[in-house]
């Protein structure tokens, strides 16, 4: 379970008091006092949720590196690696996803890093960036365990950060370039997910899973924000083998009601997305201000899983945060599902984990109006729980 730590969501967490923010930590990434998050994504340079446009690799206008002799990961030393080695303290188990938003505005068709795609002769330098990235990241302590080539790349905005790149431009670039050029820098096994795009498209990822180049991929990643999480089923049984996960969500102001984004999430993000294969589930930002910011072009009306407010120092921990924590307490990184009734007659919805330590979990949501009495068979054994009308409960045993 995790979160997204864009830069915005790091310079927050990083500026507030040192004993904030220990206990902001300890909040987030406790697995037994805490939420457990065990898993952060990171924006490979800006993203619209950063304090300004930058990638690892800016040129003047009409200048170009093909050796990526500029290259630097600087930038992001300043607080969100900071962060990261903070949290691994707290959880030694914490892992990376990393995800770039666009490629070097010199590498693109449209020379800028809003919108427009990644030049065709641009590819193999476009492979390196990202191998650069990964390596120097892991070098700075950042434990990068997967890697998507391009965030929505179904979207190009003039007002952020973004790139298109067609399903057969990422088959290619991942299975001729970027996966022979990580096994060569001994990062063999970060594995690459291909799409990175919402459920309402099945037909990219299954392209990418089951073509030519279907050996360079470990699965796909989806997002929330249409159509709905058996996409991932559908894509999974179209590619056997091969890894989905959940890797961003965001509520927000059109949104604020607690109890309905707690029913929503519950259904789709929990219960629904590990019933359809997730390897993980993540929201997008990790912080926020109350203002839904720093933005950076894109949306302005986004919420954090905790809202900090900068000339204050409140800290707030919003839906998503107790969402993670029902998992992140009971749900060990490395767990395996197992089989669970899918919903009772009286509509609790189940979702069931064997951890690594041979304990278990049992997530149950009653999506209904009233408490429910819950029978749990396990082993022999039974045990009679009530869950509350709309709640969540995690059992752990």
């Amino acid at each position: 379970m995790g979160a997204a730590l864009t830069e915005s969501s790091a310079v927050l967490i990083d500026r507030l008091p040192a004993t904030a923010r220990a206990r902001v930590l300890q909040q987030l990434f406790d697995p037994v006092n805490g939420a457990g998050i065990s898993v952060l994504r990171v924006p490979l340079g800006a993203s619209d949720f950063s304090l300004s446009d930058y990638t690892f690799d800016d040129m003047p206008w009409g200048q170009s590196d093909p050796t990526l002799a500029r290259f630097s990961i600087d930038r992001d030393r300043s607080h969100i690696l900071p962060i990261i080695v903070a949290a691994l303290k707290i959880n030694p188990a914490l892992t990376v996803i990393a995800t770039p938003w666009s490629a070097p505005a010199w590498m693109k068709t449209t020379i800028n890093t809003h919108g427009g795609q990644l030049a065709a002769a641009s590819e193999d330098v476009y492979a390196r960036y990202l191998v650069r990235a990964v390596a120097d990241y892991r070098a700075a302590g950042a434990p990068v365990t997967a890697l998507t080539v391009v965030n929505e790349p179904k979207a190009s905005l003039g007002y952020s950060p973004s790139m298109t790149m067609s399903a057969d431009q990422q088959a290619r670039l991942v299975g001729t370039l970027l996966r022979p050029g990580l096994d060569a820098a001994g990062l063999h096994s970060v594995a690459i997910l291909g799409y990175d795009h919402n459920w309402d498209d099945t037909t990219y990822p299954t392209t990418v899973l089951t073509g030519p180049y279907a050996a360079a991929f470990a699965g796909a990643a989806f997002h929330c924000y249409a159509a709905d999480e058996s996409a991932q089923s559908t894509v999974a049984a179209a590619a056997p083998g091969k890894q989905v996960w959940t890797t961003e969500c965001s509520g927000g102001s059109w949104s604020p009601d607690f109890q309905t984004n707690l029913r929503w999430n519950a259904r789709h993000m929990l219960v629904g997305a590990f019933r359809n294969l997730s390897t993980a589930s993540l929201w997008f930002n990790l912080a926020l201000d109350p203002s839904g910011g720093p933005t950076n072009g894109g949306c302005t009306t986004c919420r954090g899983v905790l809202t900090i407010d900068p000339a204050t120092g409140a800290v707030t921990r919003n839906v998503e945060y107790w969402l993670l924590a029902q998992f992140g307490r009971g749900v060990r990184p490395g767990a395996v599902r197992v089989d669970s009734t899918a919903s009772n007659p009286t509509g609790v919805q189940s979702v069931a984990f064997a951890n690594p330590d041979g304990s278990h979990a049992l997530v149950l949501y009653n999506e209904g109006g009233s408490a429910q009495p819950v029978t749990v068979r396990w082993a022999g054994k039974v045990a009679r729980v009530r869950v509350a009308a709309g709640a969540v409960a995690t059992l752990h045993w």
